[in-house]
């Protein structure tokens, strides 16, 4: 084990004469200088966290625009068999970088996350089979649950991204075949700090949910172990991989308030371990009704009445886009570019102003949310739906729970749009 000691020393002089002895103090900085490493490392991630995040949220709007254009011409229902096939490899390439910016928000730990008690041992069994099919037949895979549940308040998702992309790098590791183990267990606090994972200010008084994923591949060399949380840091090939798997990995266990680390040593495989904040067992009837919920969207109506909307939005092609959609689905829109002008607006058509649709962050001063809350005064009950390239983290701490509000995060389809839409309409009149 490497140990950092700052040694200082003077020397002891007999008289004028020559120095007979040294007294001096060593003092163990191993762990002052892990602090320091840890406090550089969460100081850069931080900083590209906040690149990554604003990349994404102008990405998003550009595959939104791509999105809605591709719906529009389908629905126009004139296009030949040959551009349909075009089209569809379009919509396959812009899904493929929505995943992307997906990635770039979790790893900056803004994308929107819906979370809910779950047990970790159910999202492992339900994603053992996809994960097998991944690794192929020369991979043998093995899952040890420990047995009882590990309630954890997460993102389902993002728990499924989280192995995925670990089987993912675990695969890569092993070319000719291997052994992959994913143990789960729980940990205390203790057990966790012992093993000297770095957890922020995170409290889990429940302890923690311990996931372990093993790999018998080749190993990773101290020299990469370091950087091998970094953003787009990659061994692999140009073209073979975005860098940013394992910083994904990262990023959603931090926004989880959890810790992750790597050991590996050469041609001895690696192993991660990841502990994510316990919870307690939900009551049986928080849980059913949560099982018998109806899913988003059940029973809206398709049914258009011509109401009006006001549009806010800054991107002008993305205002151009929603503005067509909407009108081709028998909506008037009045559109305004900032929050200013939508006041304007709102005060000459306040009396047939049916729903407001706002992006969330404007560059006038003045959010969408601040516009909601001016245009509610006058009109309570006014549905409003906002959307954004970033999530609501980013977009606003104050947004509230997305479970109660409309949100429409970026990039979104037509049809998507459309629905979102009939839905807060219907839900205001209910």
């Amino acid at each position: 084990v490497l140990r950092w000691v700052r040694d200082r020393a003077s020397a002891v002089r007999n008289g004028d004469g020559p120095a007979y002895r040294l007294v001096g103090v060593a003092e163990d900085i191993t762990e002052r200088r892990q602090l320091e490493d840890q406090y550089r490392h969460s100081q850069k991630m931080e900083a590209i966290g906040q690149l990554s995040g604003g990349v994404a949220h102008d990405f998003n709007n550009l595959l939104t625009i791509i999105h809605g254009h591709l719906g529009l011409l389908e629905a126009n229902g004139c296009v030949t068999p040959e551009i349909a096939g075009s089209i569809n490899e379009i919509a396959q390439a812009a899904t493929r970088a929505s995943g992307l910016t997906r990635q770039l928000l979790t790893f900056s730990r803004k994308q929107v996350m819906h979370s809910r008690d779950l047990d970790l041992r159910a999202v492992v069994a339900d994603l053992a089979k996809m994960l097998q099919r991944i690794l192929g037949e020369d991979v043998e895979m093995r899952v040890e649950d420990g047995g009882a549940p590990l309630w954890i308040h997460a993102d389902s998702g993002m728990m499924e991204q989280i192995l995925m992309n670990l089987t993912v790098n675990a695969r890569d590791a092993m070319p000719r075949g291997g052994r992959l183990l994913i143990e789960l267990a729980a940990a205390t606090r203790e057990e966790v700090l012992t093993a000297e994972v770095d957890l922020g200010e995170a409290q889990a008084p429940a302890g923690y949910a311990r996931l372990r994923v093993s790999d018998t591949g080749t190993g990773i060399t101290p020299e990469v172990l370091a950087k091998i949380f970094d953003p787009f840091f990659t061994t692999k090939e140009v073209g073979k991989g975005t860098g940013l798997g394992l910083a994904t990995v990262y990023g959603i266990v931090r926004q989880h308030g959890g810790g992750v680390k790597a050991t590996s040593l050469p041609g001895k495989g690696a192993t991660f371990v990841v502990y994510l904040p316990r919870v307690g067992a939900p009551e049986a009837s928080g849980a059913a009704a949560r099982a018998t919920a109806a899913p988003v969207g059940a029973g809206v109506s398709s049914a258009v009445g011509g109401e009006t909307v006001l549009l806010v939005e800054d991107e002008p092609s993305v205002a151009s886009l929603v503005s067509l959609a909407l009108g081709w689905s028998g909506y008037h829109v009045l559109a305004a570019v900032n929050g200013r002008e939508a006041l304007k607006l709102w005060a000459e058509h306040r009396g047939r102003i049916d729903l407001l649709l706002t992006d969330f962050v404007m560059p006038d001063g003045l959010s969408g949310r601040d516009l909601a809350e001016r245009v509610l005064k006058d009109q309570p009950g006014l549905p409003v739906i906002y959307m954004s390239g970033y999530s609501a983290e980013i977009a606003g701490r104050d947004i509230g729970d997305l479970t109660t509000l409309c949100f429409l995060a970026k990039p979104f389809t037509v049809d998507q749009l459309r629905r979102m839409v009939r839905e807060c309409l219907e839900k205001a009149r209910a």
